[in-house]
């Protein structure tokens, strides 16, 4: 069960439950609201408790996370999952290509990594992706296995605790060889997908550094300081060396790979209940490594 626990110290003495969820905790508005519906969600020396009660120094105070959770209304269906790490509250995946994370309209009936950690987690699960990849991007993503965690994870995300790294394999190579495009981004106009660099888009920022030059290719080290949508593809492409394979913003080539050459390699967070740094890392798939080769 993943669960809070708070000990109620002399200086929080006379404060209310809500007050303690909210500001010791973090727990947000909602999420106190579906607790307190609950049997067992909010408890206080094992007793359940409403959130106006008055707490005193020693009293216990229990959230358990999981009762407040609504299970992902998904189909399970086996399939074979990398997952590098996983505890009570999160777990770390090591995506394969072509593989979208959430079921869409776009391709009904597809299987997709959800409908995979259904079975792999069994009844009742919750999934709650925090950085999501494309279909075609493989590496590293973590979800959230209930809303507090997600919640948290979200704010590293955006607060620059949160680090992920990219590789890419592009066609030609960035000049100068290492630097950032800060171009904002925005939506194509006539396109469900396709985003364009836009004057009156959102901010976005990519730094990069060339690794390796292979012929007509190059190795590319990414580091995205902003999360928008192919941000990376629409950032190389506008450097004039698009990624390989890239049918969106490049040259569609199915001879030398099936999808835009971009691996998340490298994934580094605080976990949230602990504090504690988590560092990962994943090889370079078989098929970007062929590329290389080629």
């Amino acid at each position: 069960m993943a669960a809070l626990e708070l000990v109620v110290t002399a200086e929080q003495d006379g404060r209310d439950v809500r007050s303690l969820l909210r500001r010791e905790l973090g727990l947000s508005a909602a999420l106190i609201g579906r607790l307190k519906r609950t049997e067992s969600g909010l408890t206080l020396n094992g007793a359940r408790v409403f959130t106006s009660a008055v707490v005193r120094t020693g009293d216990r105070l229990a959230v358990d996370l999981g009762a407040a959770e609504r299970p992902t209304a998904v189909e399970p269906v086996p399939m074979e999952l990398d997952i590098p790490y996983e505890d009570k509250y999160l777990l770390v995946i090591n995506k394969r290509a072509p593989l979208a994370v959430i079921p869409s309209s776009l391709a009904p009936g597809e299987p997709t990594l959800a409908n995979g950690l259904a079975h792999y987690l069994g009844p009742g699960f919750s999934f709650h992706p925090v950085n999501r990849l494309d279909r075609g991007t493989t590496g590293l993503m973590v979800a959230a296995k209930n809303s507090w965690v997600h919640d948290r994870l979200r704010r590293q995300l955006h607060g620059g605790a949160f680090s992920r790294g990219y590789l890419a394999v592009c066609v030609g190579a960035p000049e100068p060889a290492a630097g950032s495009v800060e171009l904002p981004i925005g939506r194509a106009p006539g396109s469900a997908i396709r985003r364009r660099v836009d004057p009156a888009g959102q901010p976005a920022r990519t730094d990069y550094r060339l690794a390796e030059r292979r012929g007509a290719l190059s190795l590319v080290e990414l580091t995205p300081r902003t999360g928008r949508t192919h941000q990376i593809r629409v950032h190389m492409a506008a450097l004039g060396c698009p990624l390989a394979g890239d049918w969106l913003y490049g040259t569609e080539d199915r001879a030398l790979i099936g999808r835009p050459a971009l691996h998340a390699g490298r994934l580094e967070l605080e976990h949230p209940l602990t504090g504690r740094p988590l560092a990962f890392t994943a090889p370079l798939p078989a098929d970007m490594k062929k590329l290389l080769e080629r």
